[in-house]
């Protein structure tokens, strides 16, 4: 193959001065640090700067780079870039790139996919790009960005793509250049793209870069740029190379240059890399020519290459450009109608190659919601037009990078024919207008009506059936008449109809009240303009008192239109009231109508209201209403309150308030106020009302509480009680107590002085008597309201019976194991001391084994180390003069049973051994709840459990051995554990090993059915008000009892206070939190077929409760009422 000259190769050599020659320092940093990339109109200076800022920040980010590489037509190729997140908070954004600006993330999907992953042990992330069946034209130059907040990073990379076969294929290389017509039949002149460029508005880059075949727009930009550089002179070249060259894919270049002294080594360098000899790199010495051929150009060879000689250079670009795309199938001229689908079809000769489709020149951009989009089937490319119109109709042109063609698309509308017209219509109000047409085509259109298109109504349909169009209009009004016209969609026919309507005139007051009143506020303009109708359009007169109001520009005056008639007031007036007449009158009749027109005002202001009672925090008020109502209800009244030394106004109230007294409230105590009344009526609000006198919010505390008796003796009384509930800001001074004798009304104060203490002592009181006592709550407002003590106090020294408070876990048997402490505290009171007696069984208890501790309010029995023997029944005796109280405590010391008696094998058979056993002599003081029976073979005597908590005193071993010989032995157990002994069988039992014929035992049906029975009973019990109680009893019997509970002879059902619980026979009442009123007697009762069963308990509930905290339980009040006097009266200290 001959070698190409510049122009057979289509080479650009744009004639430029020689590079200048840079000093030997800066040669080397250009040799070392990556190639920077530019965009359009970067100066030199910026290029410097740029390459400054890359080296400072050179792999910053990356911790791998993706690296170039080589890979066949139809394989797949992956490249990896990692990224090191440890000091990152959140993920790098990455981009792909190819050549220069082409951003790869746009084009992901058949052939490219993209992807990332992250490493949390390593804590880096990784980022794939994979090509799959890679085709020729994915050869270039890639490059990978990485950012992050104010970091940056970057690396290009090369991809080189071979045939399959290792074949070049035969390209024309003169073609990648020039530019084809669509029939491909005569050869335009070569066009150089660098004169293009140079020459063009930037306007026109993008359009030449199409034409052309450039992919690399932005990059050839700024390569052009590096050209016109001028390079200084240099002493090593005679003749340096051209600024530029280019040539087709698949072609061969020539480099050459000139040296001053042929003695001189010299290099080439791509992208910085040294260039070495190959079968693509041929290099040839002419005297003191250096010649440098590139064979079989592909698109990764579109780079900057350079040629170094001692300490000079010489640099040039080389671009490759891709063969172009030419239109195999033509377009053709197309005729279509109005809606059909069209498509316009051409085939060009690369497969997904990139198309422009132009309507009229323009360029066609298919959207989301357009009619237009373009399908793509490998060459084929079809425009594809959906509901054709006659705006469609147009020249469409397609155009790739070597050829174009267009075609003509007309959209014609098919032929319509009328075949029934609208006919004009007159009718009268009320009736039905029918307006219908048929045309030959099953087309949409629309009705006008005056030239206004008519919108569908409740009264107004639109039928389309087909051909047929009507137009429904029932009950026909006189605003219905008019010139109507049908107009079919896309056709410029028209069918014409006229409705005429004739009515006699009518007044519509539908805006006015039921008694046609108008209300207009004095000072202000009425336009009362009154609706009328008629045909033709009637005569209108306005008259007041048989006077004619007339038309001009007075005060009161009136105006008439054709579809309405208006009484205009400028200035309402109260004189301007009362009754105005219209009447209509034209050819088909007349019409009469009377207004009443009511002129109001705002109300007159209230007068000064008057505060009659204050309080801590609020006060009572009333006045008097307004003089004047300004001829409208007052509808209520808003107040203001402020204090006195402030200017600021609150309102009170946001709800108006209906009557003449009103209470503020929310208010602080020592503070003036003052108040103020607005009236409000329909209008609006009057002016304010004159300030209240001023006022100081300042109250009396409330009563003390919980007044009651701390103790009395022959000569005094000493009362004790609890600080008021409210106070206020008054504060507390102090208490005054009184009292009075029973018959008399005269109260004495007990202390001359206030006290500030809530408990004090009367002295000097009669033995004997009786006296009534209060206490009062003294501040600066005064004295509160007395609180009373509920009932006559006896001035005598009182003996308090003597009680005993049971615990509740001691109310039932109270269980120590042996070994244990016993330790039990029970309370009693009683005045004075009382003396207190133990016994056990009805015997004194021996001091030496038992330690009784004595105080004023309890007793203490404490065992160190419980026995067996200190089991039993301890009875408290708690006496005061002639009164006793009694208490009996059962405690029970239990301990580990003994060995069963006398285990016996009763029989064998098969692998089965019978065995039965005496229950022990000693139980442990507690019942016995099961047995363990264990085995063990006599050659190992390894004894191994086969049955545990077992209930009956006979058992059956199965699954033994044939051939071996067992012994037996067996543990008793308690709620304290196994036995410590163990009862063994005396013989073993030979599990034989010739079987034996066994005989079933025939055993007798037993009946399990029994009467329902409580085996534990319910036990009387006491509950303190406000915790939880418990009642517990258990019953058997079968079938399984019905359960029912009672309180006094009532069922209880569907109460939330009580809650009951069944399981395994132990049936449990909940009472939450009980007072005094669910004290009494308790039943539960069990039902089954077989009988019924019923027991009961008492239950006391002892501690009082508040008349609220009752009423809050759903007790009734006149309960609670009896039930808190006889309580009061019976026990006067607790309460």
């Amino acid at each position: 193959m001959p070698e190409p000259t510049k122009k057979e190769e289509n080479e650009v050599l744009a004639p430029a001065p020689a590079p200048p020659r840079e000093e030997p320092n800066k040669e080397k940093e250009a040799r070392t640090s990556p190639a920077k990339e530019w965009s359009v109109g970067e100066s030199p200076a910026g290029e410097e700067q740029d390459k400054q800022n890359a080296n400072n920040q050179l792999s910053t980010l990356f911790v791998e780079k993706p690296q170039g590489g080589t890979v066949k037509v139809g394989e797949n190729i992956t490249f990896i870039a990692k990224v090191k997140a440890e000091d990152l908070l959140r993920k790098p954004t990455i981009k792909w790139f190819k050549g220069k600006w082409m951003d790869l993330a746009s084009k992901a999907g058949k052939h490219l996919q993209l992807k990332e992953t992250f490493e949390r042990h390593s804590r880096v992330y990784t980022f794939e790009m994979q090509i799959i069946q890679a085709k020729e034209n994915y050869a270039g130059n890639y490059r990978c960005e990485v950012t992050y907040k104010d970091k940056f990073d970057s690396c290009s990379f090369d991809l080189e793509v071979h045939e399959s076969t290792g074949t070049t294929p035969s390209i024309d290389i003169r073609s990648a250049f020039k530019r084809r017509e669509v029939k491909q039949q005569e050869e335009v002149p070569e066009v150089d793209v660098w004169e293009l460029l140079k020459n063009a508005k930037p306007s026109e880059y993008e359009k030449i870069a199409f034409q052309y075949g450039i992919t690399d727009l932005r990059g050839m930009l700024r390569r052009l740029k590096r050209m016109r550089r001028v390079e200084k002179k240099s002493a090593a070249f005679a003749k340096i190379l051209d600024p530029a060259y280019q040539v087709d894919k698949g072609g061969r270049v020539r480099f050459a240059v000139e040296l001053a002294d042929p003695k001189l080594e010299v290099k080439w360098y791509k992208n910085g890399q040294e260039i070495r000899p190959s079968t693509k790199y041929i290099f040839e010495h002419k005297g003191c020519e250096r010649i440098m051929f590139i064979n079989n150009c592909v698109l990764t060879d579109d780079s900057e290459y350079y040629v170094t000689a001692g300490e000079d250079k010489c640099s040039t670009e080389l671009f490759v450009r891709e063969p172009p795309v030419l239109v195999t199938k033509q377009l053709e001229d197309t005729r279509a109608y109005c809606g059909d689908r069209v498509e316009l079809e051409c085939e060009v000769s690369e497969d997904d190659a990139h198309v422009k489709w132009f309507k009229n020149g323009e360029e066609i951009i298919p959207g989301p919601r357009s009619r237009h989009y373009i399908k793509v089937d490998g060459k084929k490319h079809i425009l594809v037009i959906e509901e054709a119109t006659k705006a469609d109709t147009a020249e469409y042109s397609v155009m790739t990078t070597g050829g174009q063609s267009s075609a003509k698309l007309s959209i014609d509308l098919k032929p319509l024919k009328i075949l029934t017209p609208l006919t004009d219509q007159t009718v009268n109000p009320g009736k039905e207008i029918c307006l219908k047409c048929e045309i030959s085509e099953n087309l949409s259109g629309k009705w006008t009506k005056n030239g206004l298109p008519i919108q569908e109504s409740d009264r107004l349909k639109i039928v389309h059936r087909g051909r047929i169009h009507k137009l429904v209009v029932t009950n026909a009004l006189v605003e219905d008449e008019g010139d109507y016209v049908f107009a079919p969609d896309a056709y410029s026919v028209i069918l014409p109809a006229k409705v005429h309507v004739i009515d006699p005139p009518k007044i519509n007051l539908d805006g006015l009240d039921a008694d046609n009143t108008v209300t207009v506020i004095a000072g202000n303009k009425l336009r009362l303009e009154i609706p009328i109708s008629g045909e033709p359009p009637p005569k209108a007169i306005w008259s007041r008192a048989d006077k004619a109001i007339m038309e001009g520009s007075s005060r009161i005056r009136a105006e008439h239109h054709p579809d309405s008639t208006t009484l205009v007031i400028d200035v309402a007036e109260k004189d301007d009231s009362g009754v105005y007449h219209i009447n209509l009158k034209n050819e088909a009749g007349e019409a009469h109508a009377a207004i009443t027109i009511k002129v109001v005002d705002v109300p007159d202001p209230p007068v000064a209201p008057s505060v009659t009672h204050v309080g801590d925090d609020w006060c009572a008020m009333n006045w008097e209403p307004p003089l004047y109502d300004g001829g409208s209800p007052l509808l209520g009244y808003f107040i203001e309150r402020k204090k006195k030394q402030s200017s600021r106004w609150m309102r009170l109230n946001f709800d108006l308030c209906k009557e003449t007294t009103f209470e503020p409230k929310k208010m602080i105590e020592g503070v003036a106020y003052e108040v103020r009344i607005f009236a409000v009526n329909a209008v609006g609000l009057s002016k304010p009302s004159m300030p209240s006198k001023p006022f100081v919010p300042l109250a009396v505390t409330s009563p003390p509480t919980l007044l009651a008796v701390d103790s009395v003796t022959d000569t005094t009384v000493t009362m004790k009680w609890r600080p008021p509930d409210h106070i206020g800001a008054a504060g507390l001074d102090g208490y005054v107590l009184e009292y009075c004798f029973e018959g008399t009304d005269s109260w004495i104060v007990a202390n001359t002085e206030l006290i500030e203490k809530t408990k004090f002592t009367i002295t000097g009181l009669p033995t004997d008597a009786r006296i009534f006592v209060r206490v009062k709550a003294v501040n600066a407002a005064g004295a509160s309201d007395p609180k009373y003590y509920s009932q006559p106090i006896l001035v005598k020294e009182i003996i308090e019976a003597p009680k005993i408070r049971i615990p509740r876990h001691l109310k039932q048997t109270y269980i120590r194991r042996v070994g244990e402490a016993i330790n039990l505290v029970i309370p009693f009171q009683g005045k004075p001391r009382p003396e207190l007696t133990w016994k056990k069984d009805g015997a004194p208890i021996d001091k030496n084994q038992i330690n009784i501790r004595n105080s004023e309010t309890d007793t203490i029995i404490f065992i160190r180390k419980a026995e067996r023997s200190h089991s039993g029944k301890y009875d408290l005796q708690v006496k005061v003069e002639k009164y006793v109280e009694t208490a009996s405590i059962d405690i029970q010391v239990v301990d580990r049973p003994g060995p069963p008696q006398s285990v016996k094998i009763n029989d064998v058979w098969g692998e089965n051994v019978a065995l039965s056993w005496l229950p022990p002599k000693d139980d442990g003081n507690t019942a016995i709840t099961g047995y363990t029976i264990q085995k063990a073979d006599k050659k190992s005597m390894e004894w191994f459990t086969v049955i545990e908590h077992y209930h009956r005193t006979s058992a059956t071993i199965t699954e033994l051995v044939i051939g071996n010989e067992y012994y037996f032995r067996v543990f008793a157990e308690n709620m304290c554990g196994l036995s410590e002994d163990v009862t063994m069988t005396k013989e073993s039992a030979v599990i034989a090993k010739d079987g034996k014929i066994y005989k079933n035992p025939v055993y007798e049906e037993f009946n399990f059915t029994e009467a329902p029975m409580f085996t534990q009973p319910l036990v009387n019990t006491y509950a303190i008000a406000g915790y939880n109680a418990t009642l517990n009893c258990s019953v058997r019997g079968n079938p399984k009892p019905k359960i029912t509970w009672m309180k006094n002879k009532v069922a209880i059902v569907d109460d939330p206070r009580y809650r009951m619980f069944s399981n395994q026979g132990v049936c449990t009442l909940e009472i939450r939190k009980p007072s005094p009123y669910d004290g009494g007697t308790y039943s539960c009762k069990a039902v089954n077929d077989l009988g019924a069963v019923e027991i009961d308990c008492k239950l006391e509930v002892k501690g009082g409760l508040s008349f609220c905290r009752l009423l809050l339980q759903g007790v009734p009040p006149n309960v609670i009422d009896s039930y808190l006097r006889n309580l009061h009266s019976s026990n006067p200290e607790e309460y």
